[in-house]
């Protein structure tokens, strides 16, 4: 059902944890299936040097979210914003039809910490 990819990443999460003092915070959910995903981000020059996660929920959740935080660790805010569900399933060579939606809360935790953090800019 799950890849090795999908696997590796449940059973070891990358970058989980808390960022204290976060230039930019994002929380998510879907009340369907209970996931909860909340991304921490520290931002330098507009680069994000850290990113960290506290996910609640699934298998598929999990690997999202720690995928998602690998993929956009060293960019810039504006290529962070290019992140797609569509890209963290494949990065994680695929995801069951029905886990889709974990690949869009992952997306959309990315995107609301940086809302977060640009809202912080103004």
């Amino acid at each position: 059902m799950y890849s090795d990819k999908v696997m590796d990443h449940f059973q070891h999460p990358r970058n989980v944890g808390v960022i204290e003092n976060a230039d930019g915070v994002g929380t998510v959910g879907n009340p369907v299936c209970g996931d909860v995903m909340k991304m921490y981000l520290k931002i330098d020059n507009d680069v994000i040097v850290d990113i960290k996660f506290k996910t609640f929920g699934c298998a598929s959740a999990i690997a999202t979210s720690s995928m998602a935080t690998e993929m956009i660790k060293g960019k810039t805010v504006d290529e962070a914003l290019e992140l797609t569900n569509k890209a963290v399933a494949e990065a994680l060579d695929g995801l069951p039809p029905v886990k889709m939606h974990c690949s869009i809360l992952a997306e959309e935790a990315v995107k609301s910490a940086i809302e977060d953090y640009k809202n912080k800019q103004k």
